[in-house]
């Protein structure tokens, strides 16, 4: 049962990454033949964790409570548990397609089960090499792909290792926990892994107890573990564990890019490089969304992100604090909207100083009064109305669900008079601000709305496991488009998709983003200028201005993690360059949607 609820909490501390489905496995260890000792559940749906833990645990119900009764009798009573939320990169959905990937076997090592998070972007190549030597997948998604290969290396392996141990002059039984006892995935993954492209944190487990998580070579999606002589832990993110097992961020360390950790079925630990890493570009945005904020880096690294748009906001204000109230939209933005607070505040308290120390001895008790009483004038203004995350919906419910997500507290601004800035903290498609958010807040009647993106113009699709793949949703694209046309550059993008698709036809083409010359013409505040237009409906009373963070500022508050090709368009493996391009391609093919 300690297993099982550690696992319960972790899969529900992660909830933010996967609200689509869920799934958990257990493996049982030494059991007779005959007797099962791999089980698994899964569910879809917003509560699927729920679901799950209340069939697990009414099987527990009623029993004598001792181990070894658990041990011969209840199903999910195993030495070794698995859990995984599902989050749609694809837009495919049903069962099937929610973790862990089960593939079994009538011996033990050569059952696998298999989770992650992660997208392929070059999964026709790996069909392609399971295809050449005789395999014949049933389907065609990456999970699926990912299972078929890794399952054949394990094969493969186990053969090996029976080979050795019969040249041995062991037989039967004998032979097989021998097998169990010496299998090592560490050359399973070492065959496997270099053929994938993408970003990946990919875990598995075989029947007979070995225990894999392996981290892609770029470090694009994270990982985190702690050990100690009772169990090891992995997870996508830090403060979950330290949660759960209640321990210091220094007991939880990070995998390295490229590497994997290993249990074998005895408990030993190994942490094993599996592919040197070439470029290393950790996802930024697991840090200004994706993530939790409660780990103590992203924590402060939201901050920064907030700090370092005082000076933007203060412009798009024109520096006037008296007739402007500062918000955020719930809830991600919130830590950078204490980052930019403490930012306006500093700013504030200087100009307050230069004015005391300008006037010096001539200064009044009623002009010293009335520096000090400025504040930073901060409101709740939008209430987040809605549990449920339209970033993580699949696309047919989202823009049904945005115009209902947030509501506002009424009587916060002067109307007519004050300016409003609220800060979110990414701007991805703008369905949300249009449909939803500028309206509600032009309710409020200010002067001007100022819509603070914490993040830089997302302009790129990601292929490496967030739901952002194609051109058309992006509104800083959109954005660029309209103006190439309003502009008569309409050869620019004729251009574009002719270099692209050139691209794609090359056999062996140069690594090339043709898609940047679709932005080259024109500079940030542009782009930012046209998707204000775009995303300001039409009986919109105020004035509405959209800011946007700058890659520098990115940067700077997230040193770590530069992952950034969503932003910049510089994507870290040749899939990424392939997707990009297959992306624009597609775009103008599909008659621009």
């Amino acid at each position: 049962m300690y297993g099982l609820q550690k696992l319960y909490l972790l899969m529900e501390k992660q909830h933010n990454r996967g609200q689509e489905g869920a799934g958990l496995a257990s493996v049982k260890l030494d059991v007779p033949a005959g007797h099962e000792y791999v089980f698994r559940e899964r569910a879809l749906g917003s509560d699927a964790i729920s679901c799950l833990f209340e069939t697990v645990n009414s099987q527990f119900r009623g029993h004598p409570g001792t181990a070894a009764y658990a041990k011969d009798n209840l199903p999910f009573a195993g030495e070794l548990y698995m859990g995984h939320l599902r989050y749609s990169t694809t837009g495919k959905s049903g069962i099937s397609y929610v973790h862990p990937f089960l593939r079994r076997n009538n011996w033990c090592a050569k059952t696998l089960l298999l989770c992650g998070n992660f997208n392929l972007t070059n999964v026709d190549q790996v069909f392609e090499s399971l295809t050449a030597i005789g395999q014949h997948p049933r389907g065609t998604a990456d999970t699926h792909i990912l299972v078929e290969q890794m399952g054949h290396r394990l094969d493969m392996e186990i053969e090996y290792l029976y080979d050795i141990c019969h040249s041995e002059g062991l037989r039967g039984p004998e032979l097989t926990r021998e097998i169990d006892k010496r299998l090592d995935c560490t050359n399973l993954l070492k065959k496997c892994a270099p053929l994938w492209d993408g970003g990946y944190t990919i875990a598995g487990m075989t029947g007979s107890g070995e225990m894999f998580c392996m981290r892609d070579p770029w470090g694009i999606r994270p990982a985190f573990y702690y050990y100690d002589d009772e169990m090891v832990v992995v997870a996508s993110e830090r403060p979950v564990i330290q949660t759960v097992l209640n321990v210091q961020a220094r007991d939880v360390c990070e995998l390295s890019a490229g590497s994997a950790i290993l249990v074998g079925r005895t408990g030993n630990v190994r942490i094993n490089n599996i592919i040197s890493p070439d470029v290393v570009k950790p996802c930024s945005f697991e840090r200004i969304y994706f993530s939790r904020g409660s780990d103590v880096d992203i924590y402060n690294e939201r901050k920064k992100l907030g700090r370092n748009l005082v000076q933007p906001i203060l412009k798009a204000v024109e520096f006037d604090f008296q007739h402007t109230v500062f918000s955020f939209i719930p809830n991600t933005a919130e830590v950078a909207y204490y980052g930019m607070l403490q930012g306006l505040e500093d700013f504030l308290n200087d100009r307050k100083r230069d004015e005391i120390l300008e006037a010096g001895e001539k200064i009044t008790n009623q002009q010293l009064t009335e520096i000090l009483s400025r504040r930073v004038r901060n409101e709740k203004v939008a209430i987040k109305d809605i549990k449920l995350r339209t970033f993580i919906a699949e696309g047919k419910t989202r823009d049904d669900l945005a115009a209902h997500v947030y509501d506002i507290t009424y009587g916060t601004i002067n109307p007519g008079v004050d300016n409003l800035v609220v800060i979110d903290d990414s701007i991805v498609r703008g369905t949300t601000l249009k449909q939803s958010i500028i309206k509600i807040l032009d309710r409020l009647h200010p002067r001007k709305i100022v819509i603070v993106s914490s993040s830089p113009q997302v302009r790129y699709p990601d292929c490496y496991g967030i739901d952002m793949s194609s051109m058309g949703q992006f509104i800083a694209f959109r954005a660029a488009i309209a103006l190439l046309e309003e502009r008569g550059m309409q050869h620019v993008i004729d251009s574009a998709y002719k270099n692209a698709l050139g691209f794609l036809n090359n056999p062996e083409p140069k690594m090339i983003n043709h898609v940047k010359a679709v932005y080259a013409p024109f500079s940030a505040d542009e782009i930012s200028k046209k998707i204000a237009d775009l995303l300001t409906p039409e009986d919109t009373t105020a004035q509405v201005e959209i800011v946007y963070q700058s890659l520098e500022g990115l940067h700077d508050a997230c040193p770590g993690h530069s992952g950034d090709w969503y932003f910049s368009g510089d994507y870290p493996t040749p899939g990424g360059i392939r997707w990009v391009n297959r992306a624009f391609v597609d775009y103008i093919e599909g008659g621009r949607s």
